[in-house]
């Protein structure tokens, strides 16, 4: 038993490598597009949230060891939601609110209920809305401590309104429209998830839901002149495959069976959708990953009663007591 759990932690901190790596990609190309006050923003997250963690692990008399560094991706994702010329202290707050009410609160990385990063761009969204759905247009690069002459709405919120996308399709491959700092590099994106998927690092049965559920809607509703337009732009507006990859597709978070993860992501895709369509509201997947807290607990909790069962079916006690039964 002993040895699964060793394994079980190696597994745990390969996946961390694989998901910083990938975060650490994003966040070069942010740099690329943005400048130095997007590395900046995401080093303040970063330290926020290792420093929140370290206080909280030293109240419940923990140490923090390399099982505690999922803490630093959680960092990054919220990071790479934002614009990148978002305010320093709000971001902190952010994070600092995400490692102590949104993760410590529930019992620390082993109950994990809801997606850190999700709660702290929850957070933010209620408190700073005014700052955090406005942004720079590519390459209009801010050092540390600048703020672009000229701040637009996201491109998702004009798709949102109108239903028009005007940039070409290699721009939306390279990142090259307004949006958060991450979540505008489709290509990247779409390469991270494969190679995640591959080395079972998030949860394929969620991804494949949500891809299915934009799919499913796009068919029904479109928003756009046809499907396929409207099915490509929903998957690379509103955060839609950031969050497929980095929340909803989270292993700490998502049912373990693909076929419950599947509709896990799927019925969050569904009313995200709905939400975004009837109120032209922006980045509404992180709101309802958050949202749909008690589906996801409940899943897992049928999944342990199954399990349970399971094991008792298979244990020597119930195989001895069904052969007495058969001899009597």
């Amino acid at each position: 038993m002993h040895f699964i759990d060793i394994k079980n932690n190696n597994n745990e901190r390969h996946s961390w490598i694989d998901m910083m790596l990938t975060l650490l990609t994003l966040e070069v190309m942010s740099f690329f597009y943005n400048g130095l006050h997007s590395a900046a923003l995401a080093a303040v997250c970063l330290i926020s949230s290792l420093a929140a963690e370290a206080v909280c692990l030293r109240l419940m008399k923990r140490s923090f060891t390399a099982d505690d560094l999922p803490v630093s991706t959680d960092a990054l994702i919220t990071a790479l939601m934002l614009p990148a010329v978002f305010d320093y202290a709000p971001a902190c707050i952010a994070c600092i609110f995400a490692v102590v009410a949104a993760k410590s609160v529930f019992g620390g990385r082993n109950n994990m209920i809801f997606s850190p990063a999700a709660a702290a761009y929850c957070f933010l969204y209620t408190s700073w809305k005014g700052q955090i759905l406005l942004f720079q247009q590519p390459h209009d690069t801010a050092g540390v401590f600048e703020t672009p002459e000229t701040l637009v709405n996201s491109a998702s919120h004009v798709f949102n309104t109108s239903g028009k996308f005007a940039y070409s399709g290699f721009e939306l491959l390279m990142g090259n429209f307004p949006g958060p700092a991450g979540a505008v590099s489709i290509l990247l994106l779409l390469i991270a998830s494969v190679i995640l998927i591959a080395r079972k690092d998030i949860s394929a049965g969620a991804f494949t839901g949500t891809v299915i559920g934009v799919a499913v809607m796009s068919a029904i509703s479109p928003c756009s002149d046809s499907f396929v337009s409207s099915f490509i732009l929903t998957l690379c507006n509103n955060m839609m495959l950031f969050a497929a990859l980095f929340i909803i597709s989270d292993r700490r978070i998502a049912p373990k069976r693909a076929y419950y993860a599947f509709f896990y992501g799927f019925f969050i895709t569904v009313f995200a959708y709905v939400i975004t369509v009837t109120t032209a509201k922006e980045n509404a997947v992180v709101i309802v990953s958050v949202l749909f807290t008690p589906v996801s607990l409940g899943l897992k909790n049928l999944e342990k009663k199954i399990e349970l069962a399971v094991r008792e079916d298979l244990s020597p006690g119930a195989s001895g007591m069904e052969v007495k039964a058969d001899v009597q």
